[in-house]
């Protein structure tokens, strides 16, 4: 009977502490999630709060901090190898999706703003943003109002059928190349994104149709949160679709800059290959900008003096192509001075041009007692 005593106030103190942990974990929020919670937070997507919102919105440097601002157009060919992890997957798979779905998911369910394309002339102000419904009418993809939605904040549901995600085989990019004189630096971001349909005409040529412009600011916590995998060699996901942007891993040509004219790189170089040549000459001026602004160390001068030496006393010596490298059929052999192989192609003449014989000096008639003997070499 004492021992029933004794246990029991033990046994009302431990219940009274668990009641206790339960009231504070609930009070805290800490809470297992069900399997009703994870299917709703999958159907929803990801939760993009403001705080995480502020973090991926970078700040404009100001005009006085910068001594140099370019802004350049680029066209994303999904076709290239290098641009593959925007296209695939085509549908969903794993949660999986690519670039296109991303981004119309998030502006049908009103998440995301986007703005009018204008053809060099873009704007992002609230004057310029789309409207949803006449955008999904221009563009023939079939949708349905969603539940919840008003005419204030109007929203869409896209069955995944209806998604043309095939046919986004562009995008356009605008990127902002600016040097900051407070971190000595030449900076690369993107602004803006804006895909593009490619349809087929009635006569069989294809037609690019571009959709509209998102921010790539506002975009960022939803690509930081799709992980990619960059080639087939090794199908781990390590980069998101914020590196690939940020770090540029992406293959675009140029086909505009901003100029007063409002001229694409077409119109200003009809002719292919002084395309291509103005194209290559803007993309190493961009990134060679930084390295031409710096002044040398003592080293880099005594080294590249040292360099000029040498060339010019190969030069000298009768040399006109200091280094060069012969490659034959089979390899490519180490680089060879061309001293030694004008040295060698004389042999070769030499070897090649058969000995003559002179012929034997007329001998001096002996018996002339006219004729004159040395005496250079008669002993004395």
């Amino acid at each position: 009977m004492k021992i029933y005593r004794r246990i029991l106030p033990v046994c009302c103190l431990m219940a009274i502490g668990l009641a206790a942990i339960a009231q504070v974990e609930n009070a805290g929020g800490v809470r297992r999630r069900s399997e009703r919670d994870k299917k709703k937070n999958q159907s929803a997507g990801a939760v993009i709060t403001d705080r995480m919102q502020g973090f991926y919105e970078a700040k404009p440097a100001h005009d006085a901090d910068l001594e140099y601002m370019r802004q350049i157009y680029r066209q994303i060919d999904l076709s290239k190898a290098a641009n593959t992890p925007l296209y695939y997957p085509e549908d969903v798979i794993d949660g999986q999706e690519n670039l296109f779905r991303l981004i119309l998911r998030q502006v049908v369910d009103g998440k995301l703003p986007a703005y009018e394309y204008l053809d060099g002339r873009e704007v992002f102000t609230d004057q310029y943003k789309i409207n949803v419904a006449d955008m999904l009418d221009r563009f023939d993809i079939y949708y349905q109002k969603a539940k919840g939605s008003t005419e204030k904040n109007p929203k869409f549901t896209i069955e995944e059928a209806d998604i043309p995600s095939g046919q986004v085989q562009k995008y356009y990019i605008i990127e902002k190349w600016e040097f900051d004189k407070r971190s000595n630096r030449m900076k690369t971001r993107v602004e803006a994104i804006c895909p593009v349909l490619t349809r087929t005409g009635e006569f069989g040529g294809e037609t690019p149709f571009p959709m509209f412009w998102v921010k790539f600011d506002a975009l960022r916590p939803w690509l930081s949160q799709q992980y990619v995998f960059l080639n087939d060699d090794n199908n781990l996901a390590r980069y998101s679709l914020d590196d690939y942007f940020n770090l540029g891993m992406y293959d675009g040509d140029i086909y505009k800059t901003r100029n007063l004219r409002n001229l694409s790189m077409v119109q200003m170089y009809p002719d292919e290959d002084m395309l291509k040549r103005a194209q290559d000459s803007i993309d190493n001026r961009l990134r060679t900008f930084g390295k031409d602004l710096w002044v040398p160390t003592r080293e880099e001068y005594l080294a590249q003096k040292e360099k000029e030496a040498e060339q010019a006393a190969k030069l000298a010596s009768g040399d006109s192509i200091p280094d060069r490298t012969v490659a034959s059929e089979n390899e490519v052999s180490a680089p060879v001075k061309t001293t030694k192989s004008r040295r060698s192609s004389r042999a070769t003449k030499k070897r090649s041009q058969p000995k003559v014989k002179k012929a034997p000096a007329p001998k001096s008639n002996q018996g002339n007692s006219n004729a004159s003997k040395s005496v250079r070499r008669r002993k004395r």
